[in-house]
Order: structure tokens, then sequence, then C-alpha cells
């Protein structure tokens, strides 16, 4: 059994205290929580019957814990994995695992040294229609790759953002790019490739945060092909959609529903039988399964430690989808195409 600590019980944290305080991921349990603001920390742990700390420091010293889960504010990231890799205990760490690459580096070298390792949650691409959809890419059943679009389109009211006050700031969180639609951008490369440059536009539309709530951008990768990417925090009065599209000379795919979830197009110049199973058995996630990207992502990393597999998102992998999100911020701010590997000069990510 792998003993899991949760450090940070703020909004997404409650979807990973069910999966791992219900018995819902075999081999795993929670074993403890941990928030500075007391009164969350303390409703967690009584909810889940562990303990309950209210510093860092504290809970590392429990032998019992195995793993922490990082989810606190992504500005933090850097600081509390290196305190948990420092204590020989390995890491998961939600999205986006830091906000600079000076971090991310600081977190990768930092586990290295220590013997543990670091998982960074990518939960959509365990979603099941992205599982299929990537097996039809690893197939080669696309052809040549002519265009990716992701396409996210939330809904984030002023209320969300003042519930917290790092919530929409440079130095702890960024904007749509970073947060909402940081998922859908390490989707589109992880479909498309390696990016080659990026050009981007971001406003504050709606919200009142430093951050943007709107972003678009055209991306070329080093395939070839182009890519695009629509994001908003600003949909009006809810969610509408988070989406993916994959182009090929040979196929077509768009998985589209609130989060990468449904299949709406899934067509190929040579189908094959089972294409009409996949359609009718994967084209959406198992229903009344609450979280099942986590769930799915939770059984790999405990399947990482059982038999000795490798992450689908090291932190090598979560920084690449970082340098691609501050390339964005960069272009915004330059207003000018920005090239990778990327030189920072104008990005506000991760800067008080």
């Amino acid at each position: 059994m792998i003993n899991f600590a949760i450090l940070g019980c703020g909004r997404i944290a409650k979807r990973h205290a069910e999966l791992l305080g219900t018995g819902q991921i075999a081999g795993a349990r929670l074993a403890a929580v941990c928030d500075i603001q007391t009164d969350r920390a303390d409703r967690f742990g009584t909810t889940y019957n562990v303990p309950a700390y209210h510093t860092l420091d504290e809970m590392l010293m429990d032998s019992a814990i195995d793993v922490v889960s990082i989810l606190t504010p992504s500005g933090m990231h850097a600081e509390h994995a290196i305190a948990v890799a420092k204590a020989r205990k390995h890491v998961v760490v939600e999205k986006p695992m830091a906000l600079t690459l000076d971090d991310a580096n600081a977190m990768i070298e930092a586990c290295d040294a220590n013997g543990v390792r670091l998982f960074v949650v990518k939960q959509n691409r365990f979603n099941v229609p992205v599982v299929k959809a990537r097996e039809a890419l690893d197939a080669g059943r696309f052809g040549k790759l002519v265009l990716g679009t992701v396409r996210v389109r939330w809904c984030r009211d002023q209320a969300y953002y003042d519930n917290d006050n790092w919530r929409g700031t440079w130095a702890q969180d960024g904007g749509v790019l970073s947060n909402q639609a940081s998922h859908h951008v390490d989707m589109l490369s992880w479909f498309m490739g390696d990016v080659e440059s990026v050009h981007a536009r971001g406003v504050t539309a709606l919200a009142r945060i430093e951050a943007e709530d709107t972003a678009v951008a055209t991306i070329k990768f080093r395939n070839g092909a182009l890519g695009i990417i629509e994001a908003t925090s600003a949909a009006r009065p809810k969610d509408m959609e988070g989406s993916l599209s994959v182009l090929g000379s040979t196929g077509a795919v768009e998985i589209a529903g609130f989060s990468v979830n449904k299949i709406r197009t899934w067509q190929f110049t040579n189908p094959l039988a089972s294409d009409a199973d996949v359609v009718e058995r994967f084209s959406v996630n198992p229903p009344n399964v609450y979280g099942f990207g986590h769930q799915a992502y939770y059984e790999h990393v405990v399947d990482c430690f059982t038999n000795g597999t490798e992450a689908l998102v090291d932190g090598h992998q979560g920084r690449q989808s970082l340098e691609l999100i501050m390339a964005l911020y960069e272009s915004i701010a330059s207003g000018r195409e920005v090239t990778l590997p990327l030189k920072v000069e104008h990005c506000k990510l991760g800067r008080t």
C-alpha cells in the first residue's frame, strides 16, 4: 500500500482526496493532509479520518508518508516540491509544475539528487477518447499531420478569482493559458510534436485580474504542421467546451465535451473494423465516474511504483509543456513571433 499525503486543501484537492481517501485507487490510500489554512486542513482530516497538519515541515516528519501530492498555488510548487524531495518522499505535482523554467529545473534536480520520482499531473491524457486517439496516432493512421487545434471555452467568474487572492496573479498563477488551458496546450504538443515557434495575443476581457482571461495563438511545429489555440475563462454564463482536433493527410479526430472527454469526429481514409467499436464503446469517458482522468492518473502512478514503469509525464515532460506556455506569454508581451528553445525576456509569468 502506497501512502499519499495531500499538500494544499483548496478547490482541486476535493478530487484528489475523494479518490485516495475512499479506496477508489487500488494499492493507494490517503495518509495525511496539510494546509496553512487550518480550517481547511482540519475539515479534510475529519472527512477522511487522517491526520491534518498545518505546516509542511511537520507533515514531512510523518514516516508513514511515501508520496506527497502538491496542490498548492502554482507559484509555490517549486518550493514545496524541493522540500518534499529533500525529505526523501516522492512528488506528485498539479499543473503547471512551476511558473519559471529555473524553478522547473530546480525541481527536477532536487528529485534526482534525492532519489525520488517526480510526476506532473496531466490527467486528460488518460481520458478514454484521448487514449484511443493517441493509439491511432502511434499507429500512423493520421498520415502527415496538418493541423491541430485546442479550444477552451470555460466560465470563471469574478467570485472564482476572488475566492483565493493568488488567482490570476503573475507571481502565483498566471491566466487562462497557464491555468485552465494548460492541459490542452500540453495535449496539443503531445499529439502534434515539437514546437518551432508561436505567435499569441491575450487580453483581460472580463475578469479583474493581472493576467489574461482570453488568448489566441498560432503554432508552427517542427514537422511542418500548424496549430491553433483558443482559450478563455470568459465564456458566459457557463462552461461550453474543452476540445482537441487533430487533422492529417489520412484521418481526422475531434474530441470535445467539457474537458476533452467525448469523441465528436472519428474518420480515417483506411477504416478499420475496430473503428465502430471505438465510437460505440470508447467515445465518452465512463459515466458517473467522478474525476475519471485523475483516477486513471493515480492508477498509473501506483503502477509506476509497483511495476517500475516509466511516468507518462515526468519532470522533463512537464518542463517542456511549461516552456510552451511561457513562449506564448513571451509572444503576448513582446507582440512578436517567438521561437523555441525559449529565451525569456518579457514573459511575466512567475514574476512579482
